[in-house]
């Protein structure tokens, strides 16, 4: 396997606004991590953002900024799941962030998780990072899964409704899903409100903030459950996608 190891650097104000630095280690693992999603995306087309500041921002800091607090107790371990996990990101860079953490990632593609586990091996993660090809429905309604995470996350998978379907059931009691979003507004929290109804969830807190380089506004919508969430979610493959929750 030839690797081009001749990787960017992250742009100065990086850590700085993200109030958080890596050490030495896990920067080399950042730079590694890139060099080699670059072979593998030669192959099976992983993602855009892999070149300069396209991967430092646009994957490395819009992965991590939201995970501040536990960026910070780098001692505090926490079980995680990526769902719709595509090139690796944020499962990839949370791994890397959370060197106590252990992380699963979920994809529907058997040529992405192919890529993903031979990412994870090449970057010495793979003792920390378990990769299943499934769909986001299946692994709600698989005892494995269910009820079982303290941090479940998404980004650019569905619209939060059809999201929140799929995370909720994902988590512990005391647990947290993370939505990553671009764009929000009111109309898409009264949506979000009412689909989480059902699952017996709520939202905790909105952030938002600005990409390094002004590359646009992220949001990121932590989510938390009331209650267990019932038994029939997620619904059936296809069906969270066709009938989101909250739109009867």
């Amino acid at each position: 396997m030839s690797i081009d190891t001749n990787s960017s650097k992250p742009c100065s104000s990086l850590w700085e606004k993200m109030n958080w630095t890596p050490s030495e280690k896990q920067l080399e693992q950042f730079i590694h991590l890139q060099a080699i999603i670059k072979y593998w995306n030669k192959k099976t087309n992983l993602t855009r953002l892999i070149e300069g500041q396209d991967y430092w921002v646009g994957q490395i800091f819009d992965s991590l900024w939201p995970l501040n607090q536990e960026l910070n107790n780098p001692y505090k371990s926490f079980l995680c799941v990526d769902v719709g996990s595509g090139c690796g990101f944020p499962g990839l860079a949370v791994a890397i962030g959370l060197p106590k953490s252990k992380i699963v990632l979920i994809d529907s593609s058997r040529k992405k998780t192919d890529a993903l586990d031979k990412i994870s091996k090449e970057i010495g993660l793979s003792s920390r990072i378990e990769i299943h090809t499934k769909r986001a429905e299946s692994i709600g309604q698989d005892s494995y899964f269910r009820g079982t995470f303290d941090i479940a996350m998404a980004r650019a998978v569905a619209p939060a409704p059809v999201v929140s379907e799929y995370l909720i059931p994902l988590l512990k009691k005391n647990g947290e899903a993370l939505l990553y979003k671009g764009l929000w507004n009111e109309v898409n929290q009264q949506s979000l409100n009412e689909a989480l109804i059902p699952l017996e969830a709520k939202i905790k807190q909105v952030n938002s903030t600005q990409l390094p380089e002004n590359r646009g506004t992220r949001n990121l919508i932590r989510l938390v459950p009331k209650g267990p969430c019932p038994e029939k979610y997620p619904r059936s493959i296809g069906i969270p996608t066709k009938r989101p929750l909250g739109n009867d």
